[in-house]
């Protein structure tokens, strides 16, 4: 029982952790980031309170005091901007976002103590792709003081770039990532992943005031879309309506619209049946028409009452339009979708009344839809940023996002073309000439497999030409004239078959140059290696002396370094023994003085032993001249 008892108390307790992880999953809402631009502390706005995180770790430029140009934007005091010193292509790349649809819209600003005469002018990317350029006079247009997109985040991350055009330095006020629902604005076959939405105008037709989605009230879901206000298409082709009344279906999913946008509309009039509202855009590309309607004119009270025609650019889009019998009833929202391509610069809204009362509208919302690029294979991203850090590549160059896409803005001396088989950038070209690189080549070099010509002339690069050099088998031209190089010509290099041209001339190379090269020069092939004093084996250039292979080069290396090291035996031995008879001399000095009086008493007593001998005639006992031999 007891064992019964516990499993129980344990299914309770894992169903309540699971519920309330759960609920606090759902509480926690969509993802949501604000970025202060520039700002060294997290800042708190009113009257929303939304939290604006620090600028921090996220990019280069030079953080400022900043002076908004529009009522509209955030009431932030900092900014980044990026001058041509740091650059053509700056990117704020944020990690950590999790997968979705994501509304992202970057707010621009001015650098304080300037005026919108030195408003500057350049392009915006997401992901490679790019959204917007900025056009001039955005400083005195409200709608114009920031671009948003829709973008689908797969990769965990985003980046966000800023390209130089010449025309001013590049600044950003805010940044904002707001996740929405993943199948908002959805609006046809064509709407997928590698489609982009970019905001052209969002109107709120009728009474009331601009305002953003979360002064609307709106659902954090549709992400905080900024409704322009607008009180009139033109002249007297329209009279504003109100009411207080709830709408119905007004904040459903996936695109959420916020209640209040439906209670108020504008109506045509009698002196211009037709409601038409027209709008300035780029031409050849293709837009998202979204249209919200809500019948709250009391004159109208059941289907039939009021049907109207809704045409694009002169074409029907819609026909027989009943927004009571569509929407299913009076105070209820309608939202209806059309996608067209404009060739033009105008796209034109036209409500043409067909039956009963005159056209009405609520809102707007123009959405241009862009393709979004393919990306570049990331090795090969990879590969260059490894070169870009063994160059010591200067700022100037710009090398942040993307090396191929936008396709306005590729990386200055990089080539790039698409391969079709893995729909992905490849770099076919990459020509560094005479930038005043230094650094090293990296043996990564290896990794750009698709590269057909590279050209590095004219720099200060040392070290060795890299052995990796020779496995890119599509290269065709190899231009390393006129830097440091050193060292021998990698044999690696006989194995590129599609090379045409190969100058390392002007180098500090030395070596006999690989025959398979030499022997390339038959095919047509143009080959130049002068200026390397210490090269040679073809023609051209001096005679090599006896050639060794690479085993008796080691032999003799082993050779020398055994000599070498039994002279420095032999040296020690000889210094020793040196020591040991400089001691023996130094010992035998100071004992000389001892062994000369020694000597001295031993000639005494052998004197007075002769002087005896002289007394007692020539006789000698027999223990002073030893045994007697006897003999046979």
């Amino acid at each position: 029982m007891a064992n019964i008892a516990t499993f129980r108390f344990l299914l309770l307790w894992t169903l309540f952790l699971c519920f309330a992880f759960t609920t606090r999953a759902a509480q926690r809402g969509p993802y949501g980031m604000h970025i202060s631009c520039g700002a060294r502390h997290d800042v708190q706005t009113k009257p929303t309170t939304t939290l604006w995180y620090k600028d921090f770790g996220y990019t280069g430029g030079i953080p400022t005091n900043a002076s908004t140009t529009s009522y509209i934007a955030p009431p932030l005091k900092t900014l980044r901007y990026f001058p041509f010193s740091e650059g053509l292509s700056n990117c704020y790349n944020i990690n950590r976002v999790p997968k979705g649809r994501y509304s992202i819209r970057i707010f621009f600003g001015l650098v304080a103590h300037t005026t919108v005469t030195d408003e500057p002018l350049f392009d915006i990317s997401i992901q490679g792709t790019q959204i917007y350029s900025l056009k001039s006079g955005w400083t005195t247009q409200d709608d114009q003081a920031f671009t948003e997109a829709q973008v689908f985040l797969k990769d965990g991350s985003v980046s966000i770039c800023f390209h130089g055009t010449g025309h001013g330095d590049p600044a950003i006020l805010s940044i904002e990532i707001l996740q929405i629902d993943d199948k908002a604005y959805y609006f046809g076959p064509d709407w997928s992943q590698g489609v982009m939405l970019r905001t052209v105008k969002r109107l709120s037709c009728g009474f009331g005031q601009s305002k953003f989605g979360v002064d609307y009230g709106a659902d954090p879901r549709g992400g905080d879309r900024y409704w322009q206000h607008i009180k009139t298409f033109g002249g007297d082709s329209d009279h504003q309506r109100s009411v207080e009344t709830r709408i119905k279906q007004a904040s459903h999913p996936p695109n959420f619209y916020p209640e209040t946008l439906y209670r108020s509309a504008l109506v045509s009039t009698s002196s211009q049946p037709d409601l038409t509202y027209t709008l300035d855009v780029d031409p050849n590309k293709n837009y998202s028409v979204w249209l919200h309607f809500a019948e709250i004119d009391n004159s109208v009270t059941a289907a039939g009452q009021r049907v109207f025609d809704i045409m694009i650019n002169g074409d029907v889009a819609f026909r027989n339009v009943d927004v009571v019998k569509m929407s299913g009833d009076r105070y209820s929202a309608l939202v209806l979708n059309k996608t067209v391509t404009v060739n033009g610069r105008t796209l034109t809204v036209t409500l043409s009344p067909i039956k009963g009362s005159f056209a009405i509208i609520s809102a707007i919302e123009i959405l241009e839809v862009i393709t979004a690029e393919a990306k570049t294979l990331s090795d090969e991203v990879m590969a260059l940023q490894t070169l870009k850090k063994a160059l010591g590549l200067p700022p100037r160059f710009g090398w942040n996002g993307d090396p191929c896409v936008p396709q306005q803005h590729p990386w200055t001396g990089a080539d790039c073309r698409l391969d079709k088989s893995s729909s992905k950038w490849v770099i076919d070209g990459l020509g560094l000439g005479n930038q005043g690189l230094k650094g090293y080549l990296p043996n990564d070099i290896s990794r750009l497999h698709n590269l057909q010509i590279l050209n590095l002339s004219g720099n200060g690069i040392r070290g060795a030409i890299p052995s990796p050099l020779g496995t890119i088998t599509s290269l065709q031209v190899l231009d390393l004239s006129y830097n440091f190089f050193n060292g021998s010509i990698p044999e690696s290099l006989g194995q590129l078959t599609s090379l045409q041209r190969l100058n390392l001339n002007g180098n500090f190379l030395s070596g006999r140059v690989p025959a398979t090269l030499g022997g390339r020069l038959l095919h047509g092939a143009s080959f130049n290696f002068t200026d390397n004093a210490g090269l040679c084996g073809i023609p051209g250039l001096p005679t090599c002396g006896p050639h060794l292979s690479a085993g008796a080069k080691v032999g003799i290396g082993l050779g020398a370094s055994f000599t070498f090291l039994l002279l420095i035996i032999g040296s020690v031995c000889w210094w020793k023994r040196r020591q040991n008879i400089l001691r023996v001399q130094q010992i035998a000095a100071r004992a000389a003085p001892y062994a000369k009086a020694r000597t001295q008493f031993s000639r005494d007593i052998q004197m007075a032993r002769h002087n005896n001998n002289n007394n007692y005639g020539n006789a000698h006992t027999a223990s002073e001249n030893g045994p007697i031999l006897l003999s046979r």
